[in-house]
C-alpha cells in the first residue's frame, strides 16, 4: 500500500492521510487491546470470520512445570472456536522484528501448550475482567452470542491445547520482507498451529487518525476454524445427553417444554455442538423467524434477547423489559437489564419447581402472543 490515503468527506472534498509511525509501541498494544477487531478476523477466514476474546495481557508463560514465570506474551486472546492465539506487537523500527522475535514466538508456543491450561486462561480472563469492573459471564457471554454455552467452548480451549492446536500472530506497523517470508514458510509447514502476520498501518491528517490492517503470510484454503466435526442434535440424543449430565428431573422440565413447543405450533432448531447440545423453540410467522430461547445439555436456558430485538414488536425495548420483568419474577432469575440486547442465561434446574417452570412458559405465551398480535395488526393496516 501507498504512503497516502485519501479520504473523500462529506463536502466532496479529498482529505489527504499520509502514513505515520506510532509513537510508542504501547500505543499500538493498546489499541490492539482496545479493538481486537484490527486483528482482520475477516481476512483470516473468510467463511467463518475470526472473532476475538481478549483473555488478557502481559500473560505470564513459566520456562518449567511449577516454574516462576520466566516470559510475559503481550497479548492471548480466544477464537470462538476457543483456539488460543499469541500476539507480540513489534514497531517497524525494532531490529528484533526480523528475525528474534520470530525464536520468541516460537519460544512461546511451545511452552504455551505445555504449561497453560484452560482453567488457567480462564482464571486469567476472570481477573482481567474484574480489573476492569466488568463481570466475566457477561463478557464472555456477549461474545459467544447463542450458539455456544461457556462449558463448550473452554472444553474447546483444553482440546486445543492438547492438541496444539494455536495461533502465532505478529502485528506490527509495517511487516518487512524478512519476517513476511519467515511467515509464509512457517504458515506452509506447521498444522495444526497457525502462523500469520497482520500489519496495521496508521494514516493521520487534520486530526483524523485511520488505521487499515492487512494479513500476511495466510495460507490459500486453510480455514481457522476447529478441526472437530459438528454433531446434528435430536430430541432423543439431546434428552439422553441431558440425563447424564443433569439428571432425571432437569429432563422432566425439557419433556415439557417439549409438550409446549408442539401445543403452541412452534418449531425446534437442533444445534450441531460437538459436546453440548443445544435446542431453541422458534415460532415461525408468514416466513419470518422467531428465536425465544434455548435449552442446553450442560443444564442451562439462555433468553434469545439479541434476537428477538430484531423484529418487531420486540425490537421496542419497553416490550424486552416487560419480558425481563416476567422472567425475574420466577424465584432464582435475576437478569439485568445491561442484558435486554445479549443473550443472558440461568440454571435449568430453577424450573424443576413446577410453580416455577408454569411462569416461564406462561411467559413466552406472553411472546408469542405478542408476535402474533403485532403481525396481525400490522397486516390488516397494510391491507
Amino acid at each position: 500500500m501507498s504512503g497516502v490515503i485519501y479520504l473523500v468527506q462529506d463536502d466532496q472534498r479529498l482529505l489527504e492521510m499520509v502514513e505515520t509511525p506510532y509513537a510508542s509501541e504501547s500505543l499500538l498494544q493498546g489499541l490492539v487491546a482496545d479493538y481486537p477487531h484490527l486483528l482482520a478476523g475477516d481476512q483470516i477466514d473468510a467463511s467463518a470470520p475470526r472473532r476475538w476474546l481478549l483473555v488478557s495481557r502481559e500473560v505470564g508463560l513459566a520456562a518449567d512445570e511449577n516454574g516462576a514465570n520466566r516470559w510475559a506474551v503481550d497479548h492471548v486472546f480466544l477464537d470462538q472456536d476457543g483456539i488460543p492465539t499469541i500476539v507480540e506487537v513489534k514497531r517497524s523500527t525494532d531490529s528484533r522484528i526480523r528475525r528474534e522475535v520470530v525464536g520468541q514466538m516460537l519460544e512461546y508456543a511451545a511452552h504455551a501448550v505445555v504449561h497453560w491450561s484452560a482453567d488457567s486462561l480462564r482464571a486469567q480472563f476472570e481477573a482481567a475482567c474484574a480489573a476492569q469492573g466488568s463481570e466475566p459471564e457477561q463478557v464472555l457471554g456477549d461474545f459467544l452470542g447463542p450458539d455456544t454455552n461457556a462449558d463448550t467452548f473452554w472444553a474447546n480451549v483444553k482440546t486445543n491445547l492438547q492438541a496444539g492446536r494455536v495461533r502465532l500472530l505478529f502485528v506490527a506497523d509495517k511487516i518487512p520482507p524478512e519476517l513476511q517470508r519467515i511467515v509464509e514458510f512457517l504458515s506452509a509447514q506447521m498444522d495444526p498451529a497457525e502462523v500469520l502476520a497482520i500489519e496495521i498501518q496508521q494514516f493521520v491528517g487534520q486530526g483524523i487518525r485511520a488505521l487499515v490492517p492487512r494479513v500476511v503470510g495466510h495460507r490459500p484454503g486453510r480455514h481457522s476454524t476447529g478441526t472437530q466435526q459438528s454433531r446434528q442434535w435430536d430430541a432423543a440424543s439431546f434428552t439422553d445427553a441431558l440425563a447424564t449430565s443433569r439428571g432425571s428431573q432437569e429432563v422432566v422440565v425439557f419433556r415439557r417444554i417439549l409438550d409446549w413447543v408442539r401445543e403452541r405450533g412452534l418449531h425446534l432448531w437442533w444445534g450441531k455442538g460437538v459436546t453440548q447440545g443445544s435446542c431453541y423453540p422458534v415460532l415461525d410467522y408468514q416466513g419470518d423467524s422467531y428465536w425465544t430461547f434455548a435449552v442446553w445439555t450442560g443444564g442451562s436456558i439462555s433468553i434469545q434477547f439479541g434476537m428477538l430485538q430484531a423484529k418487531p414488536p420486540f425490537d421496542d425495548e419497553a416490550k424486552r423489559r416487560e419480558l425481563l420483568d416476567r422472567l425475574n419474577r420466577i424465584p432464582g432469575v435475576n437478569i439485568s437489564e445491561e442484558r435486554l440486547a445479549k443473550y443472558p442465561s440461568f440454571p435449568l434446574r430453577v424450573l424443576t419447581d413446577s410453580a416455577a417452570l408454569d411462569q416461564f412458559l406462561a411467559a413466552f405465551d406472553w411472546v408469542v402472543e405478542e408476535i402474533r398480535r403485532t403481525r396481525e395488526v400490522t397486516e390488516s393496516v397494510e391491507a
